[in-house]
């Protein structure tokens, strides 16, 4: 039986329909508050295993009648919202895979999704392979983060700008995690010289200060999160709602196409690479568009 027929059928055995006048309030708490109780008839049998074990013979069946009468409770409220359960199931399925989806396995099935330039004249490419370093230096009685991509300085020197050091300077790390994982990073188009200027919108809009301001935001709203979280060291996985932020904010570019799993490697990737590099201040590091990663240089 598939979800929408089971939702029909099931209708027809509810008590408190949402026709009943003066009943409004009572068609959607009463099955609310059904779906609480059999939520904790389930714990309740599992309660009765962990006590009898094998004794309890009928657990498996009695399961399996908690379950049933959950379903019923989750297919009566879907109705009081007027949605379907198949496409809740749906939309389901989809957002796990959105989430928990591997990063490879996407790009082997998207493979447009992540190369931005297909395209576009050399010079507005990004290399598909870079070394990196990221060297400490003293300039003017200060120490100062440079950029050398290639060997050659990019950019401005960098400091952390904070009362008290805590890393970001070197932070660049994680925007080039963002070019390996998701194939996407207005901040380094720009810093590298490879806007695509030949298209006048997708300069405007994909490559312009807008974005750009953008993926810093994320970049820095990221960066306090995991300094609450020992920047990532020995997380396996990041905050759903982090991840969900991140990919809403960045929704009319053309990273929308990128899954919640891959805003979550990127992360994992850049800060496994940022960590060592902060705590030498200092260090070297090589991006890799084809394979997708950020890694220590050996």
């Amino acid at each position: 039986m598939d979800f929408d027929r089971y939702q029909d059928v099931a209708q027809g055995t509810d008590r408190v329909p949402s026709s009943a006048k003066g009943e409004g309030d009572l068609s959607v708490i009463v099955p609310l508050l059904g779906l609480a109780g059999e939520a904790g008839g389930l714990l309740s049998e599992y309660k009765k295993f962990l006590r009898d074990g094998p004794a309890h013979k009928l657990f498996k069946q009695r399961v399996g009648e908690e379950l049933g009468d959950i379903l019923w409770y989750v297919a009566n409220i879907a109705r009081k919202f007027d949605l379907r359960l198949g496409e809740i199931a749906e939309d389901n399925l989809a957002k796990i895979k959105d989430r928990w989806g591997t990063a490879a396995a996407q790009s082997q099935l998207f493979p447009e999704a992540y190369d931005y330039d297909s395209g576009f004249p050399p010079d507005e490419r990004f290399h598909r392979q870079m070394d990196i370093e990221l060297r400490v230096t003293t300039k003017g009685g200060k120490e100062v983060i440079q950029l050398l991509v290639d060997g050659k300085q990019c950019g401005d020197d960098l400091r952390d700008n904070a009362y008290t050091p805590d890393g970001y300077g070197f932070h660049d790390v994680i925007h080039f995690a963002h070019l390996a994982v998701l194939g996407w990073s207005p901040v380094l188009r720009k810093l590298l010289g490879c806007k695509r200027k030949s298209h006048e919108l997708i300069d405007e809009v994909e490559d312009g200060g807008r974005a750009g301001a953008i993926e810093e935001g994320l970049a820095a709203v990221v960066f306090d999160c995991a300094r609450s979280h020992d920047f990532f060291g020995g997380v396996k996985y990041v905050d759903y709602e982090l991840l969900r932020t991140l990919k809403s904010a960045a929704q009319h570019l053309e990273v929308r196409r990128c899954s919640l799993a891959d805003w979550q490697s990127a992360i994992l990737q850049g800060y496994a690479v940022w960590r060592p590099i902060a705590e030498a201040r200092g260090g070297k590091f090589h991006v890799d568009l084809d394979a997708r990663t950020v890694s220590l240089s050996k």
